[in-house]
Order: structure tokens, then sequence, then C-alpha cells
């Protein structure tokens, strides 16, 4: 019974872990909910930047697919002639009368940068959980004003007795 260790050293070991979030579960709550672990890493102020970004990411998508719409409405009225089904609307009539090539290359132009978009805002998101698992891991880090760090340089023999010099670094904690 008294070899039994103290539980006091697990204690401590639990207060530092509330303190400092693990990074990998930050990463997952930032990948389920945006911000969120900007949020846990006491970052709130770059919530709104995540949501902004989200916001304009999907307006300039939904104004370039309305485009997209347009134009290959348009293409495929051209296409067609009078005789046309109206598969995909009327004509707008800023495009009425436009070369059918023309039609074709922004129709395919808008539909590429629509596609883009989607690819970034996978990137987006990803982005926004690699800032929160980055910034888990960067804040056990000391990074108060009395860092300090000596540098040493000192003539030394090797192994083989040949001359050389050495450079060591010594950063002080506090």
């Amino acid at each position: 019974m008294a070899d039994r260790p103290i539980k006091q050293d697990t204690t401590e070991a639990n207060s530092e872990s509330r303190e400092f979030p693990k990074p990998t579960s930050v990463m997952y709550k930032s990948l389920m909910v945006p911000g969120w672990g900007q949020i846990v890493n006491k970052q709130a102020w770059k919530v709104p930047i995540v949501y902004g970004l989200y916001a304009g990411i999907g307006y300039y998508t939904y104004t370039v697919h309305q485009d997209y719409k347009d134009y290959r409405a348009a293409f495929y009225n051209a296409q067609r002639g009078e005789d046309t089904d109206l598969k995909f609307g009327p004509t707008p009539e800023q495009l009425q009368g436009v070369n059918q090539n023309q039609l074709r290359t922004n129709r395919n132009s808008l539909r590429n940068r629509r596609d883009l978009m989607f690819v970034v805002l996978v990137l987006a998101h990803g982005l926004n959980a690699v800032d929160a698992y980055v910034f888990a891991h960067m804040r056990s880090f000391d990074v108060s004003d009395d860092l300090s760090a000596r540098a040493t340089i000192s003539p030394e023999l090797l192994a083989l007795s040949t001359p050389g010099i050495k450079l060591s670094f010594k950063l002080n904690k506090k």
C-alpha cells in the first residue's frame, strides 16, 4: 500500500491538457462546424472571417451559376433556331443575336469558373481546419519577451584531429 504513486502528478497533467486542447480534436471540430476550432483556441475574432470567406465564395458561385444558365439557354436556343423547345428556358434579352461561338465559349468559361469555385470552397474549408490545428499546436509555445538565446563560437578538434569551428545556440527558458 505504501508503494502506490501519488495522484498529484496526474492531476497536474490533466490541468495542463485542459488548458491547451488537443490539436486533432480542434481540427475535427473545425471540420464539423467551421469556426468551432477557432473558438476552442480562443480566437473567436477569426470566426467572422471564416464565414465571410464562405459567404463570398458562395455568392460568387451563385452569380456565376446564374450567368452560366443564361448562356446555356441562349446557346441551346441559338443552335435549334426557330423550332426550339426552350429546354433550358428562353434566351435572355441581353444575349439575343450573339454569335454561337461566343455563346459557347462564354458558357464553357462560366461552367469552368463555377466548378472551380467548388474546389475553392473545399480548400477554404480545409484551410479553416488547418488554421485551427496549427494554432492548437502553437498555443503551448512560450512567446514572452524574456526569451533569450546565446551563441558561442569556439575552435574544436574533431575526432580525426582536423581543426574545425563549433557554432552552438542555447535557448534560455524562463
